[in-house]
């Protein structure tokens, strides 16, 4: 249902560095690039993830109640991709745990401000 996502950055160059080797954690690479805009996909027809300036000029902001939510395979690869996030300098919005018996997810903020969480059901 879900095609792509975009996230906003002030700093386009910064945000590439830190979603090249975090989405590389779930085997996600760059697929496509313009002077604005980085997409990142694992895969032919699954959902991808844009980072990129606002079309009309104006500053990135972070959008109240926005976030993109990092399907894993297992805790540990939640674990191990809220590490990855921390050490790229991400913002702690709640380390990984259980939310309720059936999610288990790890929050965060990226470098810009953007809240997203890795997560696994089940």
């Amino acid at each position: 249902m879900i095609g792509y996502v975009t996230i906003g950055t002030n700093d386009l160059t910064r945000a590439e560095k830190f979603y090249d080797a975090l989405l590389a954690e779930l085997g996600a690479k760059r697929v496509m690039a313009n002077d604005r805009m980085r997409f990142y996909g694992a895969g032919q027809g699954k959902p991808m993830i844009a980072v990129c300036t606002p079309a009309d000029g104006q500053k990135a902001t972070v959008g109240n109640g926005m976030m993109v939510a990092l399907s894993a395979s297992s805790k540990e690869e939640v674990d191990r991709i809220y590490k990855k996030a921390i050490e790229l300098g991400a913002k702690d919005e709640g380390p990984p745990g259980p939310r309720n018996p059936r999610f288990y997810g790890g929050y965060f903020r990226d470098l810009d401000g953007n809240k997203l969480v890795a997560f696994v059901m089940g």
